[in-house]
C-alpha cells in the first residue's frame, strides 16, 4: 500500500521530500540527521510516519517540526516522543498551548471520521523552541527554519532546503483549492489577510525551485505566485465593495461568486467567505487611508 494511501492529510510525496530531501541522502550516505515535518492527524497517521522515518534513518537521529499547530499537520506529535526532538517556534507553541484543546475539541465535531483519528491525541510539549529562526545542520545540508509572522496563524513557520532549492509553506500555500482563512469570531481572529500577502510575497522572492504545500500537490514557484495573486485580488474586490458601504454579506455574495468564477478548478469553496469576512475586519478607512501597495481595484 502507497504511504499516501495511509496517512491522512500528508502525502506521499511530502513525506518522501521530507525525509530524502531533508535527510541529507545521497550516493555516500553521509547525512547524520534526519528532518520529519509534519505528523498527519492523530496517532494512528504519527505511527505511520514515525515508522517510515525510522526505517529511513536507519539509526540517525530524528527532528519533528511541524508548520503551524493546526490538528491535520500537528496533532500526532506525541507518537515521536523519546524517538525524534520536537522543535518549534515560540509564536507556534504558544497557539498550540493555548489553542490546541479548543482546536480538537472543533475537529472532533467535524464527524465521525475525523473524531476516531483525533482519539487519545494529547498535546506535545516542544523539545526546542526558538524565536525567529533556526538553522539545523542534518550533516552536510543545512535547512532553515523561520517564523513568518502572523498570517494563516499567529504561529507559522517555513522550512526551507537552501541547496536543493525547496521550501515546505504549510497552510500558507495549497494547491488546487482557495486559502484556508480560520477566521472563526470571537473565537479566533489572528488570521491576517493583510499580512498573509506580505508573507506571500517575501515567499516568492526567494523563488524555491519545489514548494510543498500544507494541501495538495506538490509543484514549483507558481504555487506562490497563485496564492499571492489570490489573495491580493480577494482584498481588492472586498475592500472596493467595502468602500461603497455595501454590507457584508453582500459583499460576500459577490466576491466569493467571482472567486468561484475565477477558479471554477479548486476545491475549499467555503473558504472564500471566512476570508472576505477577516478581510472586511481589516478595512482601513476609504483609499486615502490605505497603506501604500494596497490598490483599490483590480486592473484586469
Amino acid at each position: 500500500m502507497r504511504v499516501s494511501e495511509r496517512i491522512n492529510g500528508l502525502s506521499l510525496a511530502l513525506f518522501q521530500a521530507t525525509t530524502r530531501g531533508l535527510g541529507g541522502m545521497s550516493a555516500r550516505g553521509t547525512a547524520v540527521t534526519v528532518l520529519v515535518v509534519e505528523t498527519g492527524m492523530g496517532p494512528g497517521n504519527a505511527e505511520t510516519v514515525l515508522e517510515f522515518a525510522t526505517a529511513y534513518a536507519r539509526g540517525r537521529k530524528l527532528y519533528l517540526t511541524t508548520t503551524h499547530f493546526h490538528p491535520e499537520h500537528a496533532f500526532g506529535a506525541q507518537v515521536f516522543a523519546g524517538e525524534a526532538t520536537f522543535l518549534i517556534n515560540r509564536a507556534q507553541a504558544e497557539d498550540l498551548a493555548a489553542k490546541g484543546p479548543g482546536y480538537l475539541d472543533m475537529f472532533k465535531g467535524l464527524g465521525e471520521p475525523v473524531a476516531r483519528q483525533l482519539e487519545g491525541v494529547a498535546l506535545a510539549t516542544p523539545d526546542v523552541v526558538y524565536d525567529d529562526s533556526y538553522d539545523l545542520d542534518l550533516g552536510g545540508r543545512v535547512v532553515r527554519l523561520r517564523a513568518t509572522g502572523r498570517a494563516h496563524s499567529k504561529g507559522d513557520q517555513v522550512i526551507t532546503v537552501p541547496d536543493a532549492g525547496v521550501m515546505f509553506t504549510g497552510d500558507l500555500v495549497e494547491a488546487g483549492q482557495f486559502a484556508i482563512f480560520p477566521w472563526f469570531p470571537p473565537h479566533d481572529t489572528d488570521v491576517s489577510g493583510i499580512r498573509w500577502i506580505a508573507v506571500m510575497q517575501r515567499l516568492a522572492e526567494q523563488s524555491p525551485r519545489v514548494v510543498v504545500p500544507g494541501h495538495g500537490d506538490i509543484g514549483g514557484p507558481e504555487l506562490l505566485a497563485d496564492v499571492r495573486d489570490y489573495l491580493q485580488l480577494l482584498r481588492d474586490e472586498t475592500w472596493v465593495r467595502r468602500d461603497s458601504a455595501m454590507s457584508e454579506e453582500t459583499i460576500k455574495e459577490e466576491v466569493t461568486a467571482l472567486m468561484i468564477a475565477r477558479h471554477p478548478e479548486w476545491d475549499g469553496q467555503e473558504w472564500i467567505e471566512k476570508g472576505v469576512g477577516c478581510l472586511c475586519a481589516e478595512h482601513v478607512g476609504g483609499p486615502q487611508q490605505r497603506p501604500q501597495g494596497q490598490v483599490d481595484t483590480l486592473t484586469e
